[in-house]
C-alpha cells in the first residue's frame, strides 16, 4: 500500500503526497456512481420515489447541484471545452478498443450503463486534477493570457 502514501519533493523543497489523486478518483467516481448507475441505488432513482418537497430531499438536490456545478467548474477551468471534448474521445477510443478485444459488449446495456458512469467519473477526475498533471509535464501551474496596450 505504499503507492497510497508515497510522497515526492517539489523543486521548492515541499512534499506531495500521492494519496491526493486516489482522493480524487474516489470522489470523482462517487459523484458519478452516486448520481446515476445501472443498479438503481443513486440519487436519480431516490429522488424519483418520492415527493421533491418532502424531508431532506431538496437539502440533498441542493448538494448534488452544487457538486455537479464544482465539478462542471474544475473541468472547465482546468481543460475547458476542448480538453474536454478530447478526453472524451480518448475515453471512447479506449472503450471502442475495449470492445475489439471483446473485453466490452456494446450491446449489454448494464455494461454501457456501468461504463458511461465510470467514464463521466474518469472525466471528472482528469478535470480536476489537469493542472497538476500539466504542471508535472511542463513545470508550469497555469498561464494567464495578457492582451498588449
Amino acid at each position: 500500500m505504499s503507492f497510497l502514501t508515497k510522497t515526492n519533493k517539489t523543486k521548492k523543497g515541499k512534499s506531495e503526497s500521492h494519496l491526493r489523486w486516489w482522493v480524487t478518483l474516489l470522489l470523482s467516481l462517487a459523484l458519478a456512481i452516486g448520481t446515476w448507475n445501472p443498479l438503481e441505488h443513486h440519487f436519480v432513482h431516490y429522488i424519483s420515489q418520492q415527493d421533491i418537497l418532502t424531508g431532506f430531499t431538496p437539502f440533498a438536490i441542493l448538494i448534488m447541484i452544487g457538486l455537479w456545478i464544482l465539478a462542471a467548474k474544475s473541468i472547465l477551468q482546468s481543460i475547458g471545452i476542448s480538453g474536454t471534448i478530447a478526453t472524451i474521445f480518448i475515453i471512447l477510443a479506449f472503450l471502442w478498443g475495449l470492445n475489439q478485444y471483446g473485453l466490452l459488449d456494446f450491446s449489454n446495456t448494464t455494461q454501457m450503463g456501468w461504463t458511461g458512469t465510470i467514464s463521466v467519473g474518469l472525466i471528472i477526475w482528469i478535470g480536476i486534477n489537469a493542472s497538476i498533471i500539466w504542471k508535472t509535464i511542463t513545470g508550469v501551474y497555469a498561464t494567464d493570457t495578457v492582451e498588449s496596450e
